[in-house]
């Protein structure tokens, strides 16, 4: 019974990420809406997704550090509370400045919970179920773009992007309860401290982690960001089509995270490299190949599938490769979400002062030197470990 409670607690925590990742995307769908009635270009209109990512790569290593020996369910909780708030005030905002700084707020959700999440499935099931366990926490990230993201487009454009909002503070309160009701107590192993956290980077395979996860996940923000107008302008795909598509992105990315997630428990390192390796074909084939609805519909799953197992296959990695598996987490949760900020920022820029066929080919470079870096790590550098 007790050890039912415990997948129980590893679902609460799915929940969380599936909402985190939400919030933190979920402007993507709503881009051009949100733009319009904020009165600010699609590219200032992208800083929704920059505050939050850069916010959440901070409170990553610095909020465990800050808040010490807290009870794991605790701060967990009580970040998804702040999530609430944040969201409200995202609904209520009355100009983009005041959206930008409910945003805030959500990132520093984003940053603890992810920070701490990463490394829960070792204490809450078996050595041997460490993997599901895995694939189902990161499962709420690919949930986030198959029902999260595509379900908030939808809905915006039934009603409101408002309501979006509002809906998924109410929804973040709810999964609060659900954390508090089932995790056990977990007190920290070790407590973080930011010593222990740049420690991290002197294991090669923690380095290779961090690096890696930074070209790919800024790579892909740069493109995905834009995916509404690049749909739009690039493969002929009208407006009100996007959130359908971004659904079956979304689906894709589920079934790409359940095989990823099978696949790095036997070989995380093959896993890491083929993401990639793959991203940079999809991505730098999008404004050659995908110029009409069906080719372009057919890249974007291939995107979404690929681009679906990054979370459980890098933190596979982590988990087997680091000396402090806490602190190392908190370490990709920055860089993961740093990126994400960056990501949207650059995409941004290279919008505004170029085209969006530059864009997607500047995020092929970004995977291409994520290539390079795996491809010169040995191997056995990451499959000799075992996870703990």
């Amino acid at each position: 019974m007790e050890q039912q409670a415990r997948w129980w607690a590893v679902v609460a925590v799915m929940g969380g990420i599936f909402l985190l990742v939400t919030a933190e995307q979920l402007p993507i769908g709503l881009l051009s809406q949100i733009a319009r009635e904020m009165g600010v270009s699609e590219g200032a209109a992208g800083l929704m997704v920059t505050v939050p990512g850069v916010v959440a790569a901070f409170a990553a290593p610095l909020l465990p550090v800050a808040v010490g020996r807290m009870d794991r369910r605790v701060m967990l909780t009580a970040l998804m509370v702040a999530m609430t708030v944040g969201s409200v005030l995202s609904a209520l905002a009355s100009s983009f400045v005041a959206l930008l700084a409910a945003r805030v707020l959500i990132g520093v959700s984003i940053g603890g919970f992810w920070a701490i999440a990463g490394s829960i499935a070792p204490r809450l099931v078996p050595e041997q179920s460490v993997p599901r366990a895995m694939t189902i926490i990161f499962g709420g990230v690919t949930a986030a773009s198959v029902l999260g993201v595509p379900l908030g487009t939808l809905l915006g454009d039934m009603s409101s992007w408002r309501w979006v909002f509002g809906g998924l503070g109410g929804v973040s309160l709810i999964v609060g309860g659900a954390l508090w009701l089932t995790l056990p107590a977990l007190a920290p192993r070790e407590p973080v401290r930011l010593g222990v956290l740049f420690r991290q980077l002197a294991n090669r395979g923690v380095r290779v982690a961090v690096l890696t996860t930074g070209c790919v996940v800024v790579g892909h923000f740069v493109a995905y960001t834009f995916i509404s107008p690049v749909l739009q302008s690039i493969s002929g795909v009208e407006q009100r089509h996007v959130g359908t598509l971004l659904l079956l992105y979304g689906a894709a990315g589920i079934i790409g995270n359940v095989v990823a997630g099978m696949r790095a428990a036997r070989n995380p390192y093959i896993a890491v490299l083929t993401i990639p390796v793959l991203l940079v074909v999809i991505v730098a084939s999008f404004p050659l190949l995908g110029t009409n609805p069906l080719t372009g519909v057919g890249l974007l799953m291939l995107w979404g599938a690929v681009f679906g197992g990054i979370s459980v296959s890098i933190q596979t990695w982590i988990l087997r490769t680091a000396p402090n598996t806490e602190a190392a987490t908190a370490l990709m949760a920055f860089v993961f979400n740093l990126s994400i900020g960056l990501g949207a920022l650059l995409g941004g820029r290279v919008v505004d002062a170029t085209s969006l066929p530059t864009t997607l080919w500047s995020a092929a470079a970004l995977f291409l030197v994520g290539v390079v870096l795996v491809g010169r790590t040995p191997s056995r550098l990451v499959n000799k470990e075992r996870i703990r």
